[in-house]
């Protein structure tokens, strides 16, 4: 009586563990060019050595290779530079008021997307995917092609301009009133119509116009 073995499933041919070839990732660097060179030198047979040719060849491709990888880093310095440089002009932006409009994500009857615009204070800048996004002082980001138009350097908005009229509290003013110079103290500062009002201490309101001397 023969006695035939049991065979397993795991010595079946189909689950065989494969052998999976191992490569690189294709690119061939200036130094592996090089040293690629060097051992076909060491191993090159005496009886037939390269020809000059086939050598000055292979060291113009290395040339070449080295030349664009030089080429290929430049450009990056370039764009990082050029990057570096765009930040330092948009940085000049920053405290500067802009008209904006932008769309929303709300479209009319005609399908069109809806669009919403407003001046405000741009607070701070920021690169995304390699874009300037500005953040307003309502929390709003804004790219520059969404700003309608610039305030000029220096001209204050009304916020501002009340603040640096503030520093006028507790101060003794000089001002004009019926064509007569009175003296009095600022009590507080405030604005209507988009005009600085200086509050007095007698309670009289009157513009930055009529001040003609400030003193402690």
């Amino acid at each position: 009586m023969t006695t035939t073995p049991n065979i397993g499933s795991d010595l079946y041919l189909a689950n065989a563990p494969k052998k999976v070839k191992e490569t690189g990732n294709g690119n061939l660097g200036k130094d592996a060019f090089l040293q690629l060179m060097i051992a076909q030198l060491q191993h090159q047979d005496p009886t037939a050595p390269t020809d000059n040719s086939e050598f000055i060849a292979q060291m113009a491709q290395f040339t070449t290779l080295e030349q664009m990888q030089n080429m290929s880093a430049g450009i990056e310095k370039l764009v990082d530079m050029q990057g570096q440089s765009q930040l330092i002009e948009y940085a000049g932006f920053l405290g500067r008021t802009v008209s904006w409009t932008a769309l929303t994500e709300e479209k009319n009857e005609a399908g069109d997307f809806l669009t919403e615009s407003g001046s405000n204070t741009i607070t701070g800048i920021k690169y995304v995917d390699g874009v300037p996004v500005f953040t307003l002082d309502n929390e709003k980001e804004i790219t520059p092609g969404n700003i309608a138009g610039l305030a000029l350097a220096g001209q204050a908005t009304e916020s501002n301009s009340l603040v640096q009229a503030s520093t006028l509290i507790g101060k003794t003013v000089s001002y004009l009133l019926d064509e007569l110079t009175q003296t009095s103290k600022v009590t507080a500062v405030s604005t209507k119509e988009g005009k600085l009002l200086y509050t007095l201490a007698d309670g009289t309101q009157i513009d930055s116009s009529k001040l003609t001397s400030v003193s402690e």
